[in-house]
């Protein structure tokens, strides 16, 4: 597994990523004895960036993490977030809390769930729009001069945030949503990314799964999947969604590799600052993915699916409403 840098302080990961949110909540039943073997199995492979947050499960995830890594803590860089508040009765979060005096307080209970010592990389996981974001990053800061944290991080945050968190301490990784189908930080994050010398780690790089063929038919999925409740997995805009996996689908058939891997090896060839952290709970998505990283991949390739999805392809918007509000990767200045 040939590695990547996040940002320009040194922190070196992976091309490619896990990202552990599905094995606590939003995609079905978990099963953590399987997600452990996955862990333990991404390990063994060369995957070094293990990406989770406190929101994940209510904490469940980073125990969960926690256990898995025990005996392999020198193998991996543990990504962790806070920031987002659970809803006391379920469904999405839609309410941030960047407010500095909380920053040490979920840190630490990270550490504890977690069972480490150090956080390698620790985001905040929503821009909080009633929080200068120099004060968020002033009290992330504090927890690296205590050598609680080694580096810092960003999720969903606009190019005009950046400059201000950037100002304040350095800022190794912004997270957002990118896919085929989620084009959007092209337009400007990018650029603030790479001007800045900040790394981009990309969730969701298959779409949830949809690029990944794992969903054809909504009806049947579990009934607590979080996509249910997604505009893009939803009655008309799901069926004309349908068709950018075909085409997609089209392609892979002729390089004799998955619709999952096509959309990773895409990805990588974008940019050598980009790490997708593509999430599953099982060993055999894990395979899959984890070999994108040998497919060869030319700039015509490349230039041929950007054609096929531009920004904007996708029927629906990423999120309901009050979860769009949060997102200022969607922002267009």
């Amino acid at each position: 597994m040939k590695l990547r840098n996040l940002g320009t302080g040194g922190l070196a990961v992976s091309s490619i990523g896990l990202g552990c949110m599905g094995m606590s909540q939003s995609y079905g039943a978990g099963d953590d004895e399987e997600s452990i073997r996955t862990l333990d199995r991404a390990i063994d492979l060369g995957v070094t960036l293990l990406d989770t947050a406190d929101a994940y499960g209510r904490g469940a995830n980073e125990v969960l993490v926690g256990r898995a890594i025990r005996n392999r803590r020198n193998e991996v860089v543990l990504a962790s977030k806070f920031g987002l508040v659970p809803p006391p009765g379920g469904g999405p979060a839609t309410v941030v809390d960047g407010r500095p005096e909380r920053v040490k307080g979920c840190c630490e209970a990270s550490l504890r769930r977690l069972g480490v010592d150090v956080i390698d990389l620790y985001y905040l996981h929503r821009v909080d729009p009633t929080v200068p974001i120099e004060d968020s990053v002033g009290a992330m800061a504090e927890l690296v001069r205590e050598g609680k944290v080694r580096f810092l991080g960003l999720s969903e945050a606009g190019p005009a945030t950046l400059r201000r968190a950037c100002s304040t301490h350095p800022i190794a990784a912004l997270q957002s949503e990118y896919s085929l189908w989620t084009r959007e930080p092209e337009r400007t994050v990018f650029t603030a990314c790479r001007e800045l010398g900040i790394g981009f780690v990309a969730f969701s790089p298959l779409g949830r799964g949809f690029f990944g063929g794992a969903v054809r038919d909504t009806s049947q999925l579990a009934s607590n999947d979080v996509r249910k409740q997604l505009p893009r997995f939803e009655g008309d805009n799901f069926k004309r969604n349908l068709e950018l996996y075909e085409r997609l689908d089209a392609i892979a058939r002729t390089k004799a590799c998955t619709t999952a891997q096509l959309a990773l090896a895409w990805m990588l060839a974008k940019g050598e600052d980009i790490v997708p952290i593509p999430g599953t709970k099982r060993r055999r998505y894990l395979e899959e993915n984890v070999e994108a990283t040998t497919l060869s991949f030319t700039s015509k390739d490349v230039a041929a699916l950007d054609e096929m999805f531009p920004i904007g392809v996708a029927s629906g918007t990423r999120y309901p409403p009050a979860s769009m509000r949060l997102l200022e990767t969607e922002q267009t200045a």
